[in-house]
């Protein structure tokens, strides 16, 4: 499925089967489709290339209120360390990423102008949401709380997610094993949601049906469903922009919206392991895709 870069010399470290493709077994062969095989590459962010597309992606990641976060200050943090986290490529380590995956630490950054944005931001949507209340305590306090940023393009496979966790949680250990701040109490991760609304095209067309109820969340990282199970709290945010945040283009043969919400995670550190398994266990990935080969710093 892929390979990540050694850290320190610029040469391939092969994981294990690293030429092996995503192929769905369950697929009906009788089904007439084009298969498009890709091979995923792993990189560390290199600063050099990789601003445009982290930036891109935290732009996507917060959606329609990322004009409350300096995304351009948020990508050069998240260079600024560019053994934890990964993104993952299809064409080569000089274009933009498809993923990235990253985790910042709360605390040690506190002062720097992207995390206070984002904490000021963070705590006010906790606040808004009873479920998510624990939350801005943790955010308020001084703990060390791990930041987990994760984002992909719409159309990369959901089981791309538990060799990247696996190989962030391996990295981190090493990190804490060097001495380095990514010893976390809990883990926050910022995700997205949506919600599917009534269109606004074909109104005319549609006004004696029976009114669409909303309510029920669909998530865009699927592994946000597994991950609920491993936390302590978690629940949507309504976007502070969120007249700008229902979309008809992303109508699917429906005749529905949707309408996207901010979506948040809060797990206590030890169980991120147990759920990177989980999520490994749901995707049915097998070992020798989710067991990836870890480049230690030295």
């Amino acid at each position: 499925m892929g390979k990540k870069r050694s850290r320190e010399d610029g040469k391939d470290a092969p994981a294990a089967n690293a030429d092996a493709d995503w192929v769905d077994e369950d697929v009906d062969e009788e089904e007439d489709f084009d298969v498009l095989q890709v091979e995923f590459e792993w990189f560390n962010f290199d600063p050099k290339i990789d601003f445009h597309g982290v930036k891109s992606l935290m732009r996507q990641l917060f959606d329609v209120d990322h004009s409350f976060i300096n995304t351009s200050a948020l990508a050069d943090l998240i260079l600024s360390q560019p053994t934890i986290g990964s993104t993952v490529k299809v064409d080569g380590k000089e274009y933009d990423a498809y993923v990235v995956l990253t985790v910042l630490n709360t605390f040690v950054h506190r002062e720097k102008e992207p995390m206070k944005q984002m904490l000021k931001y963070l705590t006010e949507k906790a606040q808004a949401n009873e479920s998510l209340a624990m939350i801005v305590d943790l955010l308020n306090s001084d703990k060390h709380i791990g930041l987990v940023l994760s984002e992909r393009l719409i159309n990369i496979p959901s089981e791309i997610a538990p060799p990247l966790y696996s190989m962030l949680i391996d990295e981190i250990e090493a990190a804490v094993e060097d001495k380095e701040p990514y010893e976390f109490s809990h883990y926050l991760i910022l995700s997205k949601a949506y919600l599917e609304v009534e269109s606004t095209l074909d109104v005319e067309k549609r006004k004696k049906k029976k009114p669409r109820e909303e309510g029920t969340t669909f998530f865009f990282h699927l592994e946000d469903e597994i991950f609920h199970k491993f936390a302590l709290a978690y629940g949507n945010f309504t976007y502070t922009n969120e007249d700008e945040a229902v979309s008809d283009s992303k109508r699917a043969f429906q005749e529905v919206g949707i309408k996207t919400a901010g979506h948040m995670i809060l797990m206590e550190a030890g169980k991120l392991r147990a759920a990177q398994k989980a999520i490994a266990e749901h995707f049915k990935v097998p070992d020798r895709q989710s067991n990836l080969t870890r480049h230690d710093k030295h």
